[in-house]
This record gives C-alpha cells, sequence and structure tokens, in this order.
C-alpha cells in the first residue's frame, strides 16, 4: 500500500535521469584544468593591465559561467560541487554550507602584494563570481536568471578601488566583505626615547638639545584617536604636539637676529610647587616678493603599499594643493620609486600648472620599494636645477616603508648628510598608516636639514603645504641648538618636557661640525621646562650631606638661554644669549602650550602630574583657545575628549 508522498518519490526517481558517469568525468577534468591553469604561478593569481582577462576571480566566474550555459542544470550542480571541491574551503566547524545563496566567501592567504595592482579588476572579477553563483542557484529554483549587468554598473572604479583597499585592511563596511583576507602586519615604528627624567640641578646644570619644528606626531596621535584607538606611547613627541600650533610670539626686528626669543615664567597647571619656564623662538617672514626662486623635487613613494585612498590618492591631491602658492619662477620635477626609480616630470616652470597635474595623475602605485635610487635620482636633479641664489628641496612623499634600497639607517644617514652640505634641503611627508615608518621619516628629514610632518587629511595637507608654505620651504636658521643652564641656588630640579630624541651634548652646542634642527620663515618654536625652587615643598630630591653646597648666584637669575645658529649656506655659528628671570606676562598661547604638554603627558602616562586628569586640561585648554583662526586649537579639545572616552573603555 503506498499513499500520495510514495506515489511522488517514484514519479520523481522515474523522471530522474541515470547518472552519466562519462560526462561527471569530463567535468571535473574540466574544473582541474582551469585549476592547474590558474595556478601555474604566483603572477597569475594578481590581475595586471597586461593579463587583464586572467586572475583568480575572473578564472573561476569564466569557469562556472562556461560550465552552466553549455551543460544545463546537472550539469551546473556538478560543476559547482568540483569548484567547491576544489578551490571553496568551507568552514565545516562553523556549520556554514558549501552552498548558499549570496557571495561565497573565498578563504586565502593573499597578501598586499598579490591584490595591490588592480583592485578594480579584480572585485569585478568577483562579482561575475557572485553572478554565476545567483544563476546556479536560481536555476536549481527554476527561476530566470537575472542580468548582472546593473551590478557592475553601479560599481564605478574608485569605488571598486576604494572596495578592493578597504577589504585588503579589514576597513570594508560591514556587509561589503565579501572576500575574507589575512589583515595586513602592522609594521609601524617611531623615533622614541624614554621620557627625560628629573635632574637635580646641583648635580647637572645644564641642558642642550636640538631645535625642532616637526609636527608628526600631532598628527599621528589625532588619526590613532580617530581611528577609535590610543596611540602608543613611542608616538607621543610632546614637542611636536605642542609645536603643532602656532603661536604669537613677539617677531625679530629689522636688522636683528633672523628669529627671536621670549622667556616666561609661570605657574605649573598640574603642580601647585612648581613652575614652567616657557621659551618661544619666533622666526622673520620676509615679504613675498623677496623670496628666492625655488626648485621642488617630488621623490613620490609609487610601491604597491600606497596603493590605499589615505596614500597615493591623498599625496596627488596634497602636492596639487601646494602648486597654487608656487610661481613661474619656480620649478617642479617629479621623480617615482617604487621598483625601480625614474623621472616622470622633467623640471617644468609651476606657471604650467595643467602639465605638473597631469603627471601626478597619472602615477599608480605598484611595485616593490627601492628609496635608495629614488633618492639619488631626486638629488641629482635637484642639482641640475639649481643656479645661484635659488633654494631646492627634494620632498619625499611616502608610507614610510623603506625595505629595499640602502637597508643600513647609518648608510642612509650618511647619505642624506652629504647631500645637505650641497644645499639641497630634503622634507619628508608620510601619509597611511599600517607601515609607516617614523623614525626613519625623522631621521632623514633631521640630516637633511628639513621637515617631517605626517598627512592624514586634505586639510592637514592645507595646514602644512599652503597655510604655512614659506616655513615648510625657506629656511631662515640652520643647526639651530638651545642650551640652559639652570642656577643651583634657586632651581633645585628641572625636567625638560619634549625633546626626548633632540637631545644633545653639552659640548655639541659649540661644536658647529653637530647637525641640529633648522627654522624655516614665519616658525614659531615651543620648549618648556618644568622647574621646582630650592625652597619649595614640591621638592622630589634631597640636598647631599655631603656634596657641593648649593650657592646662589650674584643674581635671582633662574637660568642662562644660549641659543646658537648658522645663517643659511655658512659655516660658523652665532650665538645669542638672554638670562632667564621669574616673572613675566602670561599669555593664551602660553597657557594653550601649557594645556598641550600636559595632554601629552596623560597619554604618555606621566608620573609627573599629580593626578591631573583629562578634564583639567580640556578645561584650560579651552580657556586658552584665543582667536584660533583656523580651528586648530578647537580641534585639540575635541581630541582630548575623545581620548577621555577611549581612555576608559
Amino acid at each position: 500500500m503506498t499513499d500520495d508522498l510514495d506515489d511522488l518519490k517514484q514519479a520523481m526517481q522515474a523522471a530522474t535521469p541515470a547518472p552519466d558517469a562519462g560526462r561527471k568525468a569530463a567535468n571535473f577534468t574540466v574544473a582541474q584544468e582551469n585549476f592547474d591553469r590558474l595556478q601555474e604561478s604566483r603572477a597569475g593569481v594578481r590581475l595586471t593591465s597586461d593579463r587583464p582577462g586572467r586572475g583568480w576571480f575572473r578564472g573561476v566566474a569564466r569557469m562556472i559561467t562556461t560550465q552552466l550555459s553549455s551543460r544545463g542544470m546537472m550539469s551546473a550542480t556538478t560543476a559547482l560541487v568540483a569548484l567547491g571541491l576544489v578551490v571553496v574551503v568551507p568552514d565545516w566547524q562553523a556549520g556554514r554550507d558549501m552552498l548558499r545563496p549570496g557571495p561565497m566567501v573565498q578563504k586565502t592567504v593573499a597578501t598586499e602584494e598579490d591584490l595591490s595592482q588592480p583592485p578594480a579588476d579584480a572585485v569585478g572579477g568577483l562579482f561575475e563570481m557572485e553572478a554565476a553563483e545567483s544563476l546556479a542557484v536560481d536555476e536549481m529554483a527554476g527561476a530566470a536568471p537575472p542580468s548582472p549587468a546593473p551590478r557592475m554598473q553601479a560599481a564605478p572604479t574608485e569605488a571598486l578601488r576604494g572596495y578592493a583597499a578597504g577589504t585588503l585592511n579589514n576597513t570594508a563596511p560591514a556587509g561589503q566583505r565579501d572576500v575574507l583576507i589575512r589583515p595586513e602586519n602592522n609594521t609601524e615604528a617611531y623615533a622614541h626615547a624614554e621620557p627625560n627624567s628629573l635632574k637635580v640641578t646641583a648635580e647637572d646644570p645644564v641642558s642642550t638639545f636640538s631645535i625642532d619644528v616637526d609636527t608628526a606626531s600631532y598628527a599621528v596621535v589625532r588619526s590613532s584617536l580617530i581611528g577609535g584607538v590610543m596611540p602608543p606611547h613611542e608616538a607621543v613627541r610632546i614637542e611636536e604636539m605642542i609645536n603643532y600650533f602656532p603661536y604669537d610670539y613677539a617677531a625679530p626686528a629689522e636688522g636683528e637676529a633672523p628669529f627671536r626669543s621670549t622667556v616666561s615664567v609661570t605657574d605649573t597647571p598640574w603642580n601647585p610647587d612648581t613652575q614652567l619656564v616657557h621659551i618661544g623662538i619666533q622666526g622673520e617672514l620676509p615679504a613675498v616678493e623677496d623670496r628666492p626662486p625655488l626648485n621642488l623635487v617630488f621623490l613620490i613613494d609609487t610601491s604597491g603599499s600606497m596603493e590605499h585612498p589615505d596614500k597615493l590618492p591623498l599625496l596627488k591631491q596634497s602636492l596639487a594643493l601646494m602648486l597654487s602658492k608656487l610661481s613661474a619662477q619656480d620649478q617642479v620635477s617629479i621623480v617615482t620609486y617604487a621598483g625601480s626609480a625614474g623621472q616622470v616630470l622633467e623640471p617644468t616652470s609651476a606657471a604650467e600648472r595643467d602639465t605638473i597635474l597631469g603627471a601626478l595623475d597619472n602615477l599608480s602605485a605598484g611595485g616593490n620599494t627601492a628609496g635608495q635610487d629614488g633618492l639619488q635620482q631626486a638629488y641629482a636633479v635637484a642639482e641640475g636645477m639649481t643656479e645661484e641664489g635659488e633654494v631646492s628641496r627634494v620632498i619625499l612623499a611616502t608610507d614610510g616603508d623603506f625595505n629595499v634600497g640602502i637597508s643600513d639607517p647609518e648608510e642612509l644617514e650618511r647619505f642624506i648628510a652629504g647631500k645637505r652640505d650641497s644645499g639641497t634641503y630634503l622634507s619628508v611627508l608620510g601619509f597611511g598608516r599600517g607601515n609607516l615608518d617614523d623614525a626613519v621619516m625623522q631621521s632623514l628629514a633631521q640630516n637633511g636639514n628639513g621637515q617631517a610632518a605626517y598627512i592624514d587629511t586634505l586639510s592637514e595637507a592645507q595646514k602644512v603645504l599652503v597655510d604655512q608654505f614659506t616655513g615648510a620651504l625657506y629656511p631662515i636658521a640652520d643647526d639651530v641648538k638651545i642650551q640652559v643652564e639652570f642656577n643651583p641656588g634657586v632651581v633645585a630640579e628641572y625636567r625638560l618636557i619634549g625633546y626626548e630624541t633632540r637631545a644633545l651634548n653639552r659640548d655639541d652646542f659649540n661644536n658647529d661640525a653637530v647637525d641640529a634642527g633648522d627654522i624655516g620663515a614665519g616658525h614659531s618654536v615651543t620648549a618648556i621646562y618644568e622647574v621646582t625652587l630650592v625652597d619649595s615643598d614640591g621638592r622630589l630630591t634631597d640636598p647631599l650631606r655631603y656634596g657641593a653646597v648649593e650657592t646662589q648666584s650674584a643674581s635671582e637669575e633662574l637660568g642662562y638661554l644660549k641659543l646658537r645658529y648658522k645663517a643659511p649656506g655658512e659655516e660658523t655659528s652665532q650665538l645669542i644669549e638672554t638670562p632667564i628671570v621669574a616673572g613675566g606676562e602670561t599669555s593664551d598661547d602660553m597657557r594653550f602650550a601649557a594645556a598641550i604638554a600636559g595632554f601629552g603627558q596623560i597619554l604618555q602616562d606621566s608620573p609627573y602630574l599629580n593626578g591631573w586628569t583629562y578634564d583639567d586640561a580640556i578645561s584650560l585648554a579651552n580657556s586658552a583657545k584665543g582667536e584660533d583662526a583656523y580651528g586648530y586649537r578647537a580641534e585639540a579639545v575635541r581630541l582630548m575628549r575623545l581620548a577621555q572616552s577611549l581612555d576608559r573603555n
């Protein structure tokens, strides 16, 4: 006796064709041949301009669509099973089905090098694969196959590039991560030294360091916080955070030195028993019409790691902004480096803006990094452009990945230093995160008599390359050194806040052969010491019972400030001396600088803050924002608030 279900079962069995062993074997043979062809070499995995029809995704998609179009539903099912056995690695432990509606999940161990060349085509191949799978599912369900064309038309090239870059860095929005790719290793490295310790004046009264006008650390800290993570301690260089902001210090009068110092002593916000010695230096700003012609060589990293939108695309936009500040007397050349170096733009007048923009726009990322060849060619181009009285500068724009070329850091420094002496300066612009080698960037800029900056947004490019154009490109004083001798009769202890990577030996101050930082036109520089007076209850060290007796000098000076600098192109330094005395007017600039100094110490978990908090830093910064024409100080307050929230998690 049978029921309706048995009848249906028998009918279905009768309608089902018998398995065709020959066709099944042929299907498996075709699948294996396609797989073997696509896996012939590592180069075949990646789509390139000379292989537009190849690559893993496109090859698999073509295999599926070929099988479906020629063999019908049973062949399609067989091909999909064959494909699943050959190339799909399902997560059996998680109970995921091999075939299901929606995009297939491809687990690979592809590296960035594999996929860095043309992500748009790779994603196009993925869409073909998704369309083929959807077609198979619809055919098995008896539905008419939809056309995949609208999906392809709805994804413009730049969107696809962003999609591929996002999946590569695990930053694609949820729901778009169809391809699971191993995250890029974080190889970031930072120029770092342990925070300055407290010094006992009677034992070590002299502090010596190089000036620093770099601002990279502040931008890296901002990038980390906006990205939702606290910055690593080694990325926080407090002097670069303080010097990120413009300050309204008194400028030198005509005929004086190219910069002027302003010294004040104020109360310490985080310790009522200490004081801050605030040293501000303001460089002169010559009239624009008096500036000499400028020769710029853009040395651009076009290696595969630069593909991400916040790297090469942002770099192009940033350098384009700078062109608005150049005049017809200025010249621009472009040199690139990746697998090899090459000059893509001969020296060209800045008046030929379309030509320069066209050369920038044609740059694309791909290949390994060969920094040595690029540097050598860039300097050779700069030297060929330079005439008497002109300023030449190489601007290296990179994500900081120097993994090919001069591998010995000391050899690289010697090469840059040798070129520096010829009169060509080197500035370094960092882009992107993940393999940012901040330590190398800092070393190159310092040895090249230039500035290091990190650009994470177009607004930052506006600040560095437009608003501060003259300071970034026109030096007014080279090898600027600071030395402070504290009076042990008045100051018991002192601590320099920041400048750890710029420390110099005491005897380096008078040695003109020792390199130091440079000041550009209009630049301001700030240095802050925290000092404890001999009669203060906040003193952390006891006087030595058998040590030298602390004697007071003839005056009430807290210390003595000495500055050394060289005029650009000169070999002999000049000396400026200024006594440090108590008092002085406390301005919003000084209070805001103190707020940033405190914020940086919070990020470093400094033991000297006596419970001073984010709320305290926010309150002080808010009260000292002043005019804040560009909103930089308001942004700093927002970052403090964000850091406070992240630090609670």
